[in-house]
This record gives C-alpha cells, sequence and structure tokens, in this order.
C-alpha cells in the first residue's frame, strides 16, 4: 500500500484544466432515519439509513488580472441553469492521477474575492464555493 500526498492536484472544469493552490469540502454523509413503532420491544429505536448528503466544495486560488471566470461562470448560473461537471484528481510525484473525484452538476453559490490589507503583500486568493449533486470517486490503480 502506498500512502499519498495531497499536495500536488489538478481540477477540470467544463474542460478548462483550471489551477488551484486549495481544495476543500470534499465529504459525504448519510442521514439517519430513527424509527419506533408502537409494538418494538424496549425504549430503543431503530436506525435506518436516509438519504445521502454531500457538502459544498470551495476552491482556492491566487488572483489573475483580467481572469473572471469565476464571475462569469456565476453570472451565466444567476440568468439560467449552467451546470458542470467538475472533475478532481490527485496527483502522484509523477504527476499521474491515483484518485479522482467527479462533482455531478456543480454550479457557484458564493463567490469570495481577497481580503485586503495595507500592511501585507501576500497572494490576492479568490474562492469560488460549489453546490453540487453527489460525487463519485475513483481510485486509480
Amino acid at each position: 500500500m502506498e500512502l499519498l500526498t495531497k499536495f500536488r492536484f489538478e481540477v477540470n472544469w467544463g474542460g478548462t484544466k483550471m489551477s488551484f493552490s486549495e481544495v476543500s469540502g470534499l465529504n459525504m454523509e448519510t442521514e439517519v432515519i430513527e424509527y419506533r413503532s408502537g409494538d418494538t420491544p424496549g425504549d430503543t429505536k431503530l436506525k435506518l439509513a436516509g438519504m445521502k448528503k454531500y457538502g459544498n466544495v470551495t476552491l482556492k486560488r491566487g488572483m489573475f488580472r483580467s481572469d473572471n471566470e469565476y464571475y462569469d461562470w456565476w453570472k451565466e448560473t444567476a440568468q439560467r441553469d449552467y451546470r458542470r461537471d467538475v472533475v478532481i484528481k490527485l496527483l502522484n510525484e509523477e504527476s499521474v492521477p491515483v484518485v479522482s473525484w467527479t462533482l455531478s452538476k456543480a454550479w457557484p453559490v458564493k463567490i469570495d474575492a481577497t481580503d485586503l490589507k495595507a500592511d501585507g503583500n501576500e497572494v490576492a486568493i479568490e474562492s469560488i464555493e460549489l453546490a453540487h449533486e453527489g460525487f463519485s470517486m475513483i481510485a486509480v490503480n
């Protein structure tokens, strides 16, 4: 078994390969339904698997002059339903994909511009938060 490092990855959205410094929110959970019928013995409830729930995914990157792709996608989504599949690939040291997540029908729900600080000299970072209808994960051998 090989342990994976998380510092090298790529994101492909709508056919464009984008560079990001951070991806977070790749999580899923199953809601728990508690049920007890009138003739259930004892004082406990049955626990059943309910609906699956997926968290929003946040992508962060450095800002570039004349690059409005975040805003343009968000603006298109506000005018009509413009969803995209987004593929996130974790790469090994040789830049070969080892794990891939595909967000189904993703769309932007929030954009954060960089914070501004007069005494700072850090890179300006912007982020976009994506809602989606679930994701699949594939481990590549």
